[in-house]
């Protein structure tokens, strides 16, 4: 083995362990939980497919999940939304204070991930600040929880706590952008939108693409935000796998419910990775 292939070598055995400890493996051990008969806690390794005939024949599972895509779907493009005039401003506007304005950003994100869901919830309770407003204004006329207990209230609660982490992704893809060639479209005549709409625009799709999946991805597994502000009504699918690990112990249907959604978002990141490059803006 020579120099280079030693060195190669060296670099890449830390991190291929870590993925193998830490990724692959529970992901095969979970795996193997799939054709298993029993609940948590049998010895017995019976094999069977008896989980995927319950899953594919229990229509309200399919509702559930179709529900929650849709959810961490708007959940994702609301905060891609609301990020990117954040990002663009920090890109372009905020100058030399470019690092205190995103320590501003940041801050809510350093504090407990309970704490700011609870605080939604007294928000949008009965006789939380939204309430007391729509009921001041004359738009209401009693207090009731309009929102809260609903899937509206999860989207609002992930999308306050999503937005900073889509910013991220989005700032980078941005700052990216070559200003000579925005110096040339506006010396050519180009007004600020055309210019934004024909290379700014363009330029960050990538950066879009990142945050859109880095919002998606771990909203469509969510089950804490739905428990305590979405009720019944607001509950998703990572709640029915948490709830056949923890409450069931049916821990064959909940890996399988698991791997369901690892199958649905491996291929189309790895597509959109593909046509767009999409790693390159993602946070670490």
């Amino acid at each position: 083995m020579n120099e280079e292939k030693k060195r190669a070598f060296f670099l890449l055995s830390p991190p291929a362990f870590y993925m193998l400890l830490f990724f692959i493996m529970p992901i095969g051990i979970m795996t193997s939980y799939v054709f298993r008969e029993g609940a948590f806690g049998d010895a017995r390794y019976i094999f069977t497919l008896d989980h995927f005939k319950d899953f594919f024949t229990t229509s309200s599972y399919h509702r559930l999940l179709f529900r929650s895509i849709f959810q961490a779907f708007v959940t994702a493009l609301f905060s891609v939304i609301l990020a990117y005039p954040l990002a663009y401003f920090l890109a372009f506007k905020a100058g030399r204070h470019k690092v205190i304005f995103m320590t501003l950003l940041l801050i809510p994100a350093w504090t407990a991930w309970l704490l700011r869901i609870l605080a939604w919830k007294i928000l949008l309770d009965s006789t939380g600040l939204l309430n007391l407003f729509l009921l001041s204004s004359g738009f209401i006329s009693e207090t009731a929880p309009y929102l809260l207990y609903s899937g509206t209230a999860v989207v609002i609660t992930l999308v306050y706590i999503y937005v900073p982490f889509a910013a991220l992704p989005l700032f980078s893809a941005l700052e990216s952008v070559d200003q000579n060639m925005i110096e040339a479209s506006k010396d050519l005549g180009a007004g600020t939108l055309k210019t934004f709409f024909q290379i700014t625009l363009p330029v960050s799709v990538p950066g879009v693409a990142a945050a859109f999946f880095f919002v998606f991805i771990p909203t469509l597994g969510e089950w804490v935000t739905p428990t305590l502000v979405g009720g019944a009504q607001g509950i998703m699918f990572g709640n029915l796998i948490q709830e056949q690990f923890v409450k069931t112990l049916n821990w064959p249907l909940g890996a399988l419910m698991s791997l369901i959604l690892l199958v649905l978002i491996i291929p189309v990141l790895f597509f959109f990775n593909r046509i767009s490059g999409i790693s390159e803006y993602a946070p670490v």
